[in-house]
């Protein structure tokens, strides 16, 4: 389990990475520099492989509490109530910011700047909506086996093969001025 636990702890932070270095981007802006639009869009592609690994986990995780709890009292209706609302938000904001991705390579420079709009309020949104969540956490580790953990994580050596990619893009495309 430990294993598994460093694989989705990794995934997390590089997610974190990539969110936070996204954001830098923004803060300094493109200003209409063109190799913005490489790094914004492998960023856009990482963020959607990876929330919705995410998403999916969190799906499991509300069925395997509902499943394995023994009674659905009103701590667990909170747990539940407040993991639909994270997924809810989260299905309402992530197409927002895709469809901005999809903009900027359709129309290039013209777009930096809706796009830097967009990715600011998305990373607004996984700031204050998205990491740990105690009342779902603290159930699941009360209920879950190590194989629940396996099941839910969902993690093979494809996706992980491919989630390291796709970060590694991101790197590769962020801009020079974003390391200075």
């Amino acid at each position: 389990m430990s294993t598994l636990m460093d694989e989705v702890s990794q995934e997390r932070r590089r997610l974190r990475n990539v969110r936070q270095t996204m954001a830098a981007a923004v803060e300094v802006g493109a200003q209409g520099e063109n190799t913005f639009i490489e790094f914004y869009s492998a960023a856009a592609n990482y963020i959607e492989v990876a929330m919705q690994r995410v998403h999916d986990q969190d799906i499991k995780m509300k069925s395997m509490i509902l499943d394995k709890v023994e009674k659905a009292d009103s701590a667990v209706k909170q747990a539940i109530q407040e993991l639909d609302d994270r997924l809810e938000g989260a299905a309402k904001e992530l197409p927002l910011f895709l469809e901005a991705r999809d903009a900027l390579l359709e129309q290039g420079a013209s777009k930096l700047s809706d796009f830097e709009v967009a990715a600011q309020r998305y990373s607004d949104f996984i700031v204050s909506n998205m990491g740990h969540h105690p009342a779902t956490a603290d159930l699941a580790a009360k209920l879950f086996s190590v194989p629940d953990w396996e099941y839910m994580a969902g993690r093979g050596a494809e996706q992980i093969k491919a989630e390291v990619q796709l970060f590694d893009r991101v790197m590769e495309k962020k801009p020079a001025r974003l390391s200075e």
